[in-house]
């Protein structure tokens, strides 16, 4: 079966989509597919409306020859795959990673609910994040089935309107990038020194940076080389940076800007401790990442995190917006060597159930069913 695959992010560009895009371009061959790629950034170097024009006349040329039509997002490449597998008359499958009116709403438009606020609620009050909640939900209904990577996204599409037994659970999967030096060579060529903590992800609102830098004077006072990178570009880049400059914290704080995925595996195994303040993930391909690397993870208890961080095992869990309880889940990791290594070990073990196989395989059951 020919599937053509739209996507808005794709290798060397870092994320959950990317990594799974890469998956099935590699691996769903060995299921009799024969699978064609089409990356967004193709056509972004074009003016914004062309680019989604020109995105358009690409898939509809491409889409000619598939079976079956497997898009990434609803809305990038959601739209315009949607539109050419209904000229064509193709069936269309959608993947769902996260809410795009939500995100849109709260970066630019004043949105301060919660994301299932949002979705389940009445949530929307501006108009472009009406139009793209309507567009979403759109997309999503006209798909023969919807993937998402966890129960928690699960239930936001079902607040979209999609019955619950259209919609199936694909958690990403995450293979590993083997480590060729220790964590202290690896600092060594890095450059870094002190007991390291890194971050990393988009900068945004919703990640939890600016609380994270908030903890780092508290951090100092017990760990006095205590260091973080921060890894990762987005809209809140300036205000970080400025809050770092503010609390004079240059010296302890650092912007690594946007890695490849090789330069990203260095620092995370180069870490003492991983840390994810985050109020909003769909699924995160990061944490696992983080667990190949073996480095020990300290997230939140937020919902789209209970399905790969088992608390006290992969990773040590904080309340959300407890930034006295992340300082001290943070501090005991880099005190007791011995938690450090059972988590890293225990995330290590919690990674098995993410492999390729089990991804690849469910991916394919996922599009059996037409």
């Amino acid at each position: 079966m020919k599937i053509l695959i739209a996507t808005g992010v794709y290798p060397p560009d870092i994320g959950g989509p990317a990594t799974y895009t890469k998956m099935l371009e590699e691996h769903l061959p060995k299921y009799g597919y024969d699978v064609s790629v089409l990356p967004f950034k193709d056509v972004r170097y074009l003016p914004k409306v062309v680019r989604h024009v020109a995105y358009f006349a690409k898939c509809l040329r491409r889409a000619k020859d598939a079976d079956v039509i497997f898009a990434q997002d609803p809305v990038s490449v959601g739209v315009p795959a949607l539109v050419a597998a209904k000229m064509l008359r193709k069936p269309f499958f959608l993947r769902v990673g996260g809410d795009y009116a939500w995100e849109q709403g709260t970066l630019r438009f004043g949105v301060t609910a919660s994301l299932e606020e949002f979705a389940c609620g009445n949530g929307a009050r501006h108009p472009m994040v009406t139009m793209f909640r309507w567009i979403e939900r759109a997309v999503a209904r006209c798909a023969k089935r919807v993937a998402v990577q966890g129960a928690f996204m699960k239930k936001i599409v079902s607040c979209w309107g999609i019955a619950p037994e259209r919609v199936s659970v694909i958690p990403n999967g995450f293979s590993g990038i083997p480590a060729t030096v220790g964590r202290q060579a690896e600092r060594e060529s890095l450059g870094i020194s002190g007991t390291v903590a890194v971050s990393a992800g988009r900068l945004v609102p919703w990640k939890g940076f600016a609380e994270l830098i908030e903890v780092v004077p508290e951090i100092l006072k017990a760990v006095p080389d205590f260091v973080l990178y921060i890894i990762g570009d987005g809209p809140d880049a300036e205000t970080l940076r400025r809050m770092v400059v503010e609390r004079h914290l240059t010296q302890r704080v650092f912007f690594t800007g946007r890695l490849e995925k090789g330069m990203l595996m260095r620092y995370l195994r180069a870490a003492d401790v991983f840390v994810l303040n985050t109020r909003y993930e769909g699924f995160s391909n990061q944490l696992l990442e983080v667990m190949a690397s073996g480095t020990p993870i300290v997230t939140t208890d937020i919902e789209g995190n209970a399905g790969v961080i088992d608390d006290g095992m992969s990773g040590l869990v904080v309340p959300l917006h407890d930034t006295a309880g992340l300082k001290t889940a943070v501090l005991n990791v880099l005190a007791d060597k011995h938690l450090a290594q059972k988590l890293a070990d225990g995330g290590k073990k919690k990674l098995q159930e993410f492999s390729v196989e089990r991804v690849v395989a469910a991916t394919h059951e996922f599009l059996s069913e037409r």
